[in-house]
């Protein structure tokens, strides 16, 4: 740890644990890419501008780049002092800033905040060196559990319901804003890159790990989820982690299914089962279309059931250890108390 005037530069774990608001100094481009979950964006330069000083340090030096650099950002000082202060909560409150690799970017940007009083942790390495720490977590061995069941058993607020009692639980699905299949998106915010949602996927990990969690419960996925991918380290875990089925009846699914997916505009409806037209075959596809274009909520939903019932019971062939148990009559709270009084969940985390 070296100290830089009214800032530090310290490693991860000290950065991590310091006190403030988290500022990611890069291009809005480069934090949208992925950046450390909570940060707030605060661009030394425009993506235009990191261009500009990029191709001057390549044809003419690093002096030059320097230079312009200055050039460039001297008129938005007193903008980006107010910003960082208004990112602080306050006058002389901390700050934790991070660049790329931990250079000038975020040491000028120390500086601009010393000025204002604000103590400053700088990350050594920059997000670089917190990617590197991302990676790193999926080749860490978890004590995984996976959560499986046809589609309309109710597994993700299952789930939910589990990490309120206590029981170590990521969303994984719940990270990527999909909601799984063609039907993903509707109704949800945009996905995250693949990426963020390894640093968000990263962090819940850690977090677990600190808590104790003696499960980690996961619901069973492909690989791909909407757009987000799995890591593979982990997805690996995933496939010969124990397993446990939910299940219920037909006539419960398809009542999940209406309640989940009706309240949808019908043409997004549409688009979502015509790309999986393919798969599902054109008397299929014909009857779920016309249901939808019906608001035969019922007839649309059990056409669907009966393609994915077939997928998920392929995938669950390869589930080296599995049990079972039926949830049927029981609404979410019931099914996870039931699941913890009979010793299937263990919720073994700390408060």
């Amino acid at each position: 740890m070296s100290g830089m005037g009214n800032s530090i530069v310290t490693g991860l774990e000290c950065f991590r644990t310091s006190a403030g608001t988290i500022v990611d100094v890069r291009t809005p481009s480069e934090f949208a890419q992925g950046h450390w979950p909570g940060a707030v964006n605060i661009p030394l330069f425009t993506d235009d501008q990191r261009h500009q000083v990029g191709l001057t340090y390549k044809q003419q030096g690093r002096l030059e780049a320097i230079e312009l650099g200055l050039k460039l950002c001297g008129p938005a000082l007193a903008g980006l002092s107010a910003a960082l202060t208004e990112a602080a909560a306050g006058a002389s409150s901390p700050l934790r800033i991070y660049c790329w690799r931990g250079g000038m970017r975020s040491n000028s940007m120390a500086w601009l905040a010393s000025l204002s009083d604000h103590p400053v942790t700088v990350l050594e390495g920059g997000y670089k060196s917190y990617r590197r720490w991302v990676l790193q977590r999926f080749e860490q061995a978890w004590p995984l559990r996976v959560l499986g069941g046809r589609t309309g058993t109710g597994k993700t607020d299952l789930l939910l319901e589990l990490n309120r009692q206590g029981v170590g639980v990521i969303d994984l699905e719940g990270l990527a804003n999909p909601r799984g299949s063609s039907f993903g998106n509707l109704g949800l915010p945009p996905q995250p890159t693949t990426e963020h949602y390894e640093n968000k996927l990263a962090e819940c990990l850690e977090a677990l790990r600190q808590r104790g969690a003696e499960q980690i419960w996961l619901e069973a996925e492909s690989i791909q989820v909407g757009r987000c991918r799995i890591p593979k380290g982990l997805f690996d875990q995933m496939q010969t982690a124990p397993v446990l089925e939910i299940q219920r009846s037909d006539t419960e699914r398809v009542d999940r299914l209406v309640e989940v997916y009706s309240c949808h505009q019908k043409a997004g409806l549409k688009e979502a089962t015509e790309r999986i037209q393919k798969r599902l075959g054109p008397q299929r596809t014909r009857q779920a279309l016309e249901a939808i274009e019906a608001e035969n909520w019922d007839v649309a939903c059990q056409a669907m059931l009966d393609y994915y019932d077939s997928c998920y019971d392929r995938e669950l062939e390869r589930s080296p250890a599995r049990a079972a148990v039926n949830l049927e009559g029981l609404d979410t709270l019931q099914s996870a108390r039931q699941l913890l009084d009979l010793g299937h969940v263990n919720p073994g985390i700390s408060n």
